[in-house]
């Protein structure tokens, strides 16, 4: 299974995605892949946002690679709200049917740092 690594040691992933929330989430995923699994990585990432992607109150996704040779990526998606997204997560992570391809790296060459997050509006700049 990958290896999970919390962004915030104070504020655990599995309890963030209890908190009720009024309006969309931003889920930010810090993915390490190790080099030579980087190919492996992106069919089985494509494979997981394609699955995600199919749930309602799903509205969009981006992966970012890291520059030069970083095999370092970071996945931001939108949801509508957190309970569209507790429902995806139960549906394609935790149901044994459909599994995430994410989930099967049995090597720890994948860490996975999952982490929620809402917008926030800072005067003149940025609206929440």
């Amino acid at each position: 299974m990958a290896k999970f690594v919390e962004m915030d040691d104070r504020m655990k992933f599995k309890d963030q995605i209890e908190e009720k929330i009024i309006g969309s989430v931003i889920l930010i995923n810090k993915f390490n892949v190790e080099p030579n699994k980087v190919e492996q990585f992106l069919k089985d990432w494509g494979e997981d946002a394609t699955n995600f992607k199919q749930q309602p109150g799903f509205i969009s996704t981006q992966l970012h690679r890291g520059i030069g040779k970083s095999s370092v990526f970071i996945n931001y998606a939108v949801w509508e709200s957190m309970e569209h997204y507790k429902k995806a997560v139960n549906k394609i992570l935790f149901s044994p049917e459909s599994q995430s391809p994410l989930l099967k790296y049995d090597d720890n060459s994948l860490v996975i740092s999952p982490h929620l997050f809402k917008k926030v509006a800072v005067p003149g700049i940025c609206v929440d």
